[in-house]
Parts: C-alpha cells; structure tokens; sequence
C-alpha cells in the first residue's frame, strides 16, 4: 500500500452527513419550528437568496446544501456557482437558494454552519499546502477531529489539497509511545528494542487479515529510529524533532531503508511547516488542520433580481 484510504464525497458521506442534518435541524426547529419566522412571514411568500462568502477562502461542504433542503421538506431550489474547492474572495457568490422564504430562513443557519466550519478547514489546510509547494512533503490530517464530523472534516481538509491519514483505529497500525510504554514494561524490553518487537507483532498480525494494512511507528530519536528501520515498517512518525535531527534521519532513513517514508509531527505550524519540508521527509501531518480551523465566514443576502 502506498497511502492511506483518501475521502472523497460518495455514499457512506452522504449519509453521515444526513444524520449530521437531521441533529442540527432537531436542535434548531424543535418541534415549533421557526416561531420568529411563522410569527412575520406568510405562508405564500416566495424568494431567493445569494450565499456570499464575506472573506477569502477555500469552500468545502456544497454537497451539504441539498441534504437540507430534504430534510426540510425539500422545497427550495439549489444552484451552485461554484464547486468545492474553489478559492473565494470577499463578496464572491457562491450559490443561489430560491423558494418559500420561511423554509429559506429555517435552513439559513444550519447551511451555513456547515460550509463555514467545513470552508474554515479547507482554507488553512491550502495555507499548508502553499507553504510547503515544490518540497516532497505532503500535509496530512489527524484523528484530533469533531465527535461524529471525522468524515466530513478529513473531506474538507481533501478539499484543501491535503491529505488524509488514517481515517480510524481500523484502518491502519500506529504504534505510539503509550503501546510502546505498556510493551516495555510487559516484555521487560528497553525502550530501543521495544520498537523492533512492536513493528514484528504488528507485522505478524497484519499477515493474519484479509486485506493489507499499512504499519507505521512513533520514535522518539535517532536512536530508535535506527533500531526500528530494519524492520521496514511503511512509516516511521518522527515526533517533536527539531529540523536538525529530521535531516539527520532522512539521511540515516535513506543509508539503511531507503523506501521508509517519513513522517514529522509535533509543534508544526504555519511558521515553521516550510523548514520541516525541506529536510527531506515525506509527510508531514498537523492537527490543527481540524482542531483548530477558523471558519470562513460566509452569509445569505436576499437577491432582488
């Protein structure tokens, strides 16, 4: 295997997003429905609204829109203008809403925090992406997601030219310091061989299941590293290391296993993901893709003709 299995918009989404929809419906209609709505709109009024995006960024999460509208009783009217990843600009429109107005206002919300909150991970993700362009270096996601939202919220970061990393405990082996802490003390091992013997169990057991899995280990230093390379795990993951030491452990990666891919993560930000890159790792993965995301601020305004 090459990488981990990558979101793209497809059935399993679509339908963890509408379960999504239907909980932020029930939370902001209730049973009463929209009574600021129902008490000044009439039941025959008609309109359409712009969605703008009221600052630069990427869009992620159109898809969303038509989901609630079906959950709404599916009488509006959806045309997008653009597509999810495009760059945006302040004021550029993004889509048409037309239909009742009352059922326009009910949805105005719930759309929008959708797209701001999914738009918000796509644009710092391209941030990412940008800085470390024309370096071997790809920006990868975290588990560090929303209870419920991980598909949406590694979709958004695809939508921001970034790529996903293991989408569960399922998917893949990632043994970290704490295995390696419970595996030392268990098998009375030192910490440096600790990481030979967790790489061959997980590789035992790979072998043992029906599909391939990726395996990949957390070191700490060189010194692990060096012990850990001959196993040929997929990935090594390289934590909270300085510059200096990622190139010190491309070289050593490249002298003993060159087709071990490396992995830096670990006090990465937009200030410093540039250096990283350039050591010559190949993944560099950020969790404040999804955690710590901004939303682009995005509105609805009535559209008069």
């Amino acid at each position: 295997m090459d990488d981990f299995s990558q979101i793209t918009w497809g059935p399993d989404l679509e339908e963890n997003c509408r379960q999504l929809v239907r909980m932020a419906v029930r939370e902001d209609l209730g049973s009463e429905g929209d009574i600021t709505t129902l008490a000044i709109v009439s039941a025959d009024a008609c309109g359409e609204t712009l969605v703008v995006s009221r600052a630069d960024g990427v869009l992620a999460g159109l898809p969303v829109v038509p989901i609630v509208f079906e959950e709404l009783g599916n009488s509006l009217s959806w045309q997008p203008l653009l597509q999810d990843g495009a760059l945006v600009t302040k004021g550029s429109v993004v889509g048409r809403i037309s239909g009742p107005v009352r059922t326009i206002l009910a949805a105005e919300r719930i759309i929008l925090n959708f797209l701001g909150k999914l738009s918000g991970i796509a644009t710092v993700t391209r941030q990412y992406v940008n800085e470390v362009r024309h370096t071997r270096a790809k920006i990868y996601d975290t588990r560090k997601t929303t209870p419920g939202w991980r598909l949406l919220e590694k979709y958004a970061v695809r939508c921001g030219g970034g790529r996903n990393h293991r989408l569960g405990l399922n998917a893949a082996v990632l043994i970290k310091d704490n295995h390696l802490a419970w595996l030392t003390e268990a098998c009375r091992a030192d910490r440096v061989l600790a990481v030979k013997r967790a790489v061959s169990l997980a590789r035992e057991f790979c072998s043992r299941l029906t599909k391939p899995v990726m395996v990949e280990i957390e070191v700490d230093d060189l010194q692990q590293l060096e012990a850990v390379l001959p196993e040929r795990p997929d990935i090594v993951l390289l934590d909270n290391m300085s510059p200096a030491m990622l190139r010190e452990a491309v070289a050593l990666r490249n002298s003993v296993a060159p087709e071990v891919e490396l992995e830096a993560s670990g006090g990465i930000d937009l200030s410093n993901v540039r250096m990283v890159a350039e050591t010559g790792i190949e993944r560099i993965s950020v969790g404040a893709l999804t955690h710590k995301a901004v939303w682009l601020d995005l509105g609805l305004d009535w559209h008069s003709g």
